[in-house]
């Protein structure tokens, strides 16, 4: 790949053209990356006032929120490999958890493997790939030094003085290690890794117990993440660190303190809970994630969103309960990882990158989690904060895919001509009104595949037969079924307008769009 200029010596010959007592040279900026798994754009700074998210929102306010920025797949494997290497899921050939993205036919180059090459020192804590697209190093290619953590038996010393693994979920309560004991009692072959057998009998989705923050693992991310600031911020080497946080992904896990910011009674529920009138019944997901987990009797309630059941007003409030909780609580950790940054004086020249790996819906359109192209399943929050450029919100459609060359922008590092995204740092500055002006999301139902695009005001969805993940060769022409939605008029998406001969224009307007976008990105491409 070819070598641009260095930052330093561009800035140097900017300098000299400016004024003769500019500075002669300035370090480029450090890059921290923050990944939020399952969290939705349910943040003050987007405008939800139920929510206690003070530390995010500050970030917000010295950076750009991007307001109507989207997933290219609600699900993290493929979302986080599609915002990590800068391609669509069809492109990178991620569609699921089957694949690495290293068996991709072509030579993969990651975001954080482009600034590792281009002389940052890169280190990743937590979930940044999902760890079952990547090797056990969580992708080696990408990092300075191995991933951390590597195995539970490493992380198991950070935790917090008298917690650590149960479950995998470091469950504290009582109630779990009476449940795991009379289990290895009657089973005692099980007694070295009795998890999976547990899991059977109870898996609750919620915590609430009064224990320090690295009891879980998000706290010990956290302390880590500051461990690692401090030595970075010694070195004559810009970096780039990228820390992961795991809730408010399923089970709710979070310290009691963050669960008693709020009144359960008080708590809003989904507004429309409904499929949308005239709509795609397969464009809906039976809320496979949540089916998983028990409460804390060990009794399975939720599989009966499987089977066409609802959630009561009670059970819902509990769930709602719990993920607020979970998003103040990494909240906290992300304001002890800023305080850090500001302590240690690296405020000025790091780059700051926040976002969620997809939307989420809580019991929105009657489904609990991911999984979807609604909006609820693709919208997704990104916050960045970049020294030089004033804060601001656009409500632009934007794209995960965008990020990586918009990082590379900012940071004066070469932006690899492959890269389907475009950058957003003139949208920052406020010298453009629009990048393309639409987002592209994608997912499948079965052999079928539907493709979203999502403008300003409008969502227009194609399920065709066939697609890519089950054959390359797709025509991706043979549509079976269409969706469109005026978020102008109906936000809830409760009426799918797909059709209708008012929206004619619209439609067709949207489905050249889109034709032009397979093309383009998916029939045409190549690496």
């Amino acid at each position: 790949m070819k070598k641009i200029m260095s930052y330093n010596l561009l800035l140097s010959l900017l300098a000299g053209l400016w004024s003769c007592s500019a500075p002669p040279e300035f370090p480029p900026p450090n890059v921290l990356f923050i990944a939020i798994d399952d969290l939705k754009p349910m943040l003050g700074a987007y405008g939800d006032t139920a929510i206690l998210t003070p530390n995010m929102d500050r970030l917000a306010a010295r950076g750009t929120v991007f307001l109507n920025n989207h997933c290219q797949q609600a699900v993290c494997g493929p979302a986080r490999a599609s915002l990590l290497t800068g391609l669509y899921p069809d492109q990178i050939r991620a569609w699921g958890f089957e694949r690495q993205i290293r068996d991709a036919p072509f030579e993969v180059l990651t975001l954080p493997q482009h600034f590792k090459n281009q002389g940052y020192y890169t280190v990743g804590i937590s979930k940044i790939f999902d760890h079952r697209n990547v090797d056990a190093y969580r992708d080696s290619l990408s990092w300075s030094e191995p991933a951390f953590p590597l195995t539970e038996e490493e992380l198991t010393p950070h935790y917090a003085e008298g917690y650590g693994p149960l479950m995998g979920y470091f469950y504290r309560s009582e109630m779990v290690k009476n449940k795991q004991d009379s289990l290895v009692q009657a089973n005692p072959e099980i007694a070295a890794r009795p998890e999976p057998y547990l899991h059977k009998v109870i898996k609750p989705a919620t915590e609430c117990l009064d224990v320090p923050d690295d009891a879980y693992k998000d706290g010990v991310f956290a302390n880590r993440a500051v461990d690692y600031l401090k030595q970075l911020s010694k070195r004559d080497q810009p970096f780039f660190l990228a820390v992961g946080f795991e809730r408010p992904h399923l089970p709710y896990t979070a310290p009691e303190k963050y669960w008693n910011l709020y009144e359960r009674d008080e708590i809003a529920l989904a507004p429309f809970q409904e499929h949308a009138r005239d709509d795609v019944d397969f464009a809906y997901t039976n809320s496979g994630s949540i089916k998983s987990y028990s409460d804390e009797s060990g009794n399975f309630i939720y599989k009966k969103l499987g089977k066409g059941g609802r959630l009561t007003e009670a059970e819902q409030r509990k769930l709602l309960h719990g993920y607020m909780a979970s998003v103040s609580y990494i909240d906290a950790q992300v304001g002890k990882v800023l305080q850090a940054v500001e302590g240690l004086g690296l405020k000025e020249n790091t780059i700051v990158v926040l976002w969620g790996d997809h939307g989420y819906h809580l019991y929105g359109h009657g489904m609990w989690g991911k999984s979807t192209n609604f909006e609820q399943g693709t919208r997704s929050p990104m916050i960045i904060s970049a020294p030089g450029i004033a804060p601001g919100r656009t409500p632009v459609a934007t794209e995960f895919t965008d990020l990586f060359p918009t990082l590379c922008e900012l940071s004066g590092v070469e932006v690899p001509p492959h890269l389907s995204g475009q950058t957003l740092v003139g949208l920052m500055k406020g010298n453009e009104q629009s990048v393309k002006g639409y987002a592209i999301s994608q997912f499948q139902r079965d052999e079928k595949m539907g493709y979203a695009i999502r403008d300003g005001r409008y969502r227009y969805v194609e399920w065709v037969a066939e697609g890519r993940h089950v054959n390359p060769e797709a025509r991706l022409d043979e549509v079976v079924a269409t969706q469109l939605f005026d978020y102008k008029t109906d936000p809830l998406e409760t009426i799918n307008l797909a059709g209708q001969p008012e929206y004619a224009e619209v439609e067709n307007e949207l489905k050249e769009k889109l034709a032009a976008f397979c093309r383009k990105r998916v029939l045409e491409w190549r690496p």
